[in-house]
Formats: structure tokens, C-alpha cells, sequence
């Protein structure tokens, strides 16, 4: 079997599993700090487990990086493991939040090889093997750039997610030109489906200045989001690659091309 069919079968495990605790009040019941250093809630816990129990059903034993679970020695590779992006949207029951599974060779961003998201309220299966594309329920992804054709000329006309959650008055301070002239900002509240949502097209530009994010968050959008033709860069404009350690916290932009880029230092 492939890893990218495992990373499928442990997604929809804890798809299955975790559907009856969303928005339920047992789901926000925590357990101590994860290794990632947030609270572990129910939810967080039984998908965890829902992803580790089926890589050993498969006899697949990478090294495991887990917001929960901290990190834990295998063999080859390492699979890189949010089981619930968005635990605060899938406690409360707003309906954006995600299991996000990726699989690198070697111990950077850059080597993720093979990806899978689920949305945990519709189901939505979003896809990626390196060099082959990426994908939503089969269906491929390709970022449109229709805005780039049609001559966009300001970020006034761009839909931009900013995720500004506990961030610094000085990132504040730098975003505010950006906040105060786009007449579309969106904040979804889960990293890995926002960057899925850039996969579609349906964000233009997704920022994260915080320097909070961790590869857990990041690791499957990351290739989902390259393989649909998209690019991330760092705050330097640089292509964004990191060491996959918990210890590391990320900021990044992602975009279609460095032209969007440009338009966000319009003045």
C-alpha cells in the first residue's frame, strides 16, 4: 500500500471518530499540555489516536511529529501530524476544522512528499503526492490566477486570509495598511484548511506573520498548496523551508506568485 493511502485511511478514521464529539461540551475536556505546549482537549486526544492506531494496523512505523504527542522515534521518514487543526472551532462547533497528515523523507518542510487533509464537518478529502498535483475528492487543484489576467491593480480586489490571532501590536502595525485597505479579509481559524481553501482558489493570499505557527499546522497545506501551483514564501520574500521540530514556530505568505506579493507593498 502506498503512504499516500495510508495517510487517507488514517484521516478517515479519525473522520469517523471524532464526528459525534464536534460542538459537544466532553469534547473540550482537557488533558494537560500536548508536547506542542496547547492544552490537549477530548477531541485532540481520540483523533491522535485514531491516526496511531491505524498506521499500526498498516505496519507503518516513520517517525511521528505530533502537536500531542511530542515526537516518537520509527524508521524511515516522518509523518507529520495535526489530528485537529482548528480544536477551538471543532469544541464550539463552528464548522472549520481538520485532521492534517503529511509524510516527509527527511527532516524538512521541503521533503514532505505525500499530504492529506479532511475536513471533520463535511468530509472533504484534500490530497497531494509530490510532482503529481493536488486534489479535493479527486478532483484537481489549480490556483486560479483569473485575478493576475483580469489586471488586478490593488489588494483592494483580493480575497486575503490574515491570521492575527495573539499577535504583536507590531505585526498589527504592519499589517494595518493591508487590513484597512482590502475590502476582503478573512480569519477562519485553522491553518491547514485555510491553505486548502488557497489550494482552490477561493483565498488570493493567505498571511501569518505571528511566528506561532508550528509544522504541524503547516506541513500537508504546504505541499497541497505547491502542488495546486501556489508558492509559499517567509516575511524576507524567500522560499519558506524549516527543520521539522515542534521547537520551531513559522511565519509565512502564501501566494500565486511574487506579482501578489508586489501588490501587497503597493503603496
Amino acid at each position: 500500500m502506498q503512504i499516500i493511502d495510508i495517510l487517507k485511511a488514517a484521516t478517515s478514521e479519525v473522520f469517523k471518530e471524532t464526528r459525534n464529539l464536534i460542538g459537544r461540551p466532553e469534547s473540550a475536556v482537557t488533558f494537560g499540555r500536548g508536547a506542542g505546549g496547547d492544552l490537549s482537549s477530548k477531541i485532540d486526544l481520540v483523533a491522535e489516536n485514531a491516526v496511531l492506531n491505524t498506521i499500526e494496523k498498516f505496519g507503518f512505523r516513520p517517525t511521528v511529529i505530533g502537536e500531542e504527542c511530542g515526537t516518537i522515534k520509527g524508521g524511515d521518514g516522518y509523518l507529520v501530524m495535526d489530528a485537529v487543526d482548528g480544536t477551538t472551532n471543532a469544541t464550539r462547533g463552528i464548522p472549520f476544522s481538520c485532521c492534517s497528515l503529511a509524510y516527509a523523507t527527511h527532516c524538512r518542510l521541503s521533503s514532505v512528499s505525500d499530504a492529506v487533509i479532511v475536513d471533520l464537518n463535511s468530509g472533504d478529502v484534500y490530497e497531494s503526492s509530490v510532482n503529481m498535483g493536488a486534489s479535493m475528492n479527486g478532483l484537481r487543484l489549480k490556483i486560479d490566477d483569473n485575478n493576475i489576467r483580469r489586471g488586478v491593480k490593488d489588494q483592494s480586489e483580493l480575497v486575503v486570509g490574515v491570521n492575527i490571532s495573539g499577535i504583536s501590536s507590531d505585526d498589527i502595525e504592519r499589517l494595518s495598511r493591508i487590513i484597512s485597505k482590502c475590502l476582503h479579509i478573512r480569519h477562519l481559524g485553522a491553518n491547514a484548511l485555510e491553505l486548502c481553501f488557497f489550494a482552490r482558489g477561493l483565498i488570493d493570499l493567505y498571511i501569518d506573520l505571528r511566528g506561532k505557527i508550528r509544522v504541524t499546522d503547516l506541513a500537508a497545506g504546504y505541499l497541497i498548496a505547491k502542488e495546486a501551483g501556489g508558492i509559499l514564501f517567509n516575511p524576507q520574500g524567500e522560499y519558506l523551508d524549516s527543520d521539522l521540530s515542534l521547537h520551531n514556530r513559522i511565519s509565512f505568505i502564501a501566494a500565486k506568485n511574487r506579482e501578489f506579493l508586489e501588490l501587497l507593498q503597493a503603496k
